[in-house]
């Protein structure tokens, strides 16, 4: 049986509008059609992983509204595990309003709501949980305090913990001691290192740098260039896949669910981190957070017709 994958993290409401272009500071455009899905990170993540067969628990604080509700139902049809979920009497469900352009390009501005206050506290009943789970993946949508406070118990139980590190931040001191892998976008790595990543020797020197800084695996993702994986002191770049993107919201989301499934099944880094880049490039074809999560038929499908490149070291 697979190991158990918890996530830990952010569940928003993504309201949604397409335009010609995005809009320049002060300036109002008119849009096309405009949606709102479930989103997050910590739920895109989740959702991600779960439709690519990951055992998934997640853990998220929402509001006593029809977000919260609405998401913890999204979240049980998708066979998650949601038994540790929690809702905050004081505060709203986070919510996040996403302009797309022509190009598929987005900006993207978060109301954290509810987010903002999953505290340790909140955590302590999971413990057990936390402590036992095969693979922990957390992101930067909660509080730092809070992802510090995991990182560290499942260090001292030698739990694999996944950091993405988004959005961008300066980390704590001594976090990166206690992560196993971690996967900056460039302007990520851009952040925790300041080095501009713009090419592969650059993102080669970005990797070293946060690998000095303690963590065992970096994994830059590239956008449609692939990942660099920097891995037991060898470089690998996985290559893209060639697609027609209409919409990259929550492409690096399904990268990181994509990747902590791959390594649940004992795939290794090379094989989790080239499985992780189909599944986002498939996701960047629709329309969407959650929505464009793929399915585990999809990928397998996407694999099997031969046209993805091959790692470079």
């Amino acid at each position: 049986m697979k190991p158990d994958i918890l996530i830990i993290g952010s569940s928003n409401t993504d309201m949604v509008i397409q335009a010609e272009r995005l809009p320049a500071a002060g300036e109002t455009i008119l849009g096309g059609r405009f949606f709102m899905n479930p989103g997050g990170k910590g739920a895109n993540q989740a959702v991600a992983a779960a439709r690519l067969g990951g055992h998934i628990t997640f853990i998220a604080k929402t509001g006593n509204d029809i977000f919260g509700r609405q998401s913890l139902q999204l979240f049980n049809a998708e066979g998650i595990n949601t038994s540790h979920m929690l809702s905050d009497l004081e505060n709203p469900s986070g919510v996040a309003l996403i302009t797309v352009d022509k190009n598929a390009e987005n900006c993207i501005v978060v109301a954290s709501g509810a987010n903002a206050s999953l505290s340790e506290n909140d955590l302590l009943p999971a413990k057990t949980v936390i402590e036992n789970a095969g693979i922990i993946l957390m992101q930067l949508e909660i509080p730092l305090e809070t992802v510090r406070f995991v990182a560290q118990m499942a260090a001292e139980k030698g739990v694999m913990v996944v950091l993405n590190p988004a959005p961008a931040c300066i980390l704590p001191a001594g976090l990166l001691n206690q992560i196993s892998v971690i996967t900056p976008n460039e302007k990520e790595a851009e952040m925790l290192t300041g080095i501009g990543v713009d090419n592969m020797e650059s993102a080669r020197r970005a990797a070293q740098k946060i690998k000095d800084q303690g963590v065992e695996t970096v994994i830059i993702t590239l956008g449609s260039k692939g990942a660099l994986l920097f891995h037991e002191n060898e470089y690998t770049h996985v290559p893209g896949c060639v697609v027609k993107a209409i919409d990259t919201t929550a492409a690096g989301d399904v990268f990181n669910g994509a990747l902590v499934v791959a390594l649940s099944e004992g795939k290794n880094m090379q094989e989790s981190t080239r499985f992780a880049c189909q599944a986002a490039a498939i996701s960047v074809t629709k329309l969407g957070a959650q929505a464009s999560a793929p399915y585990r038929k999809e990928v397998d499908e996407f694999r099997d017709a031969g046209k993805y490149p091959l790692a470079i070291k």
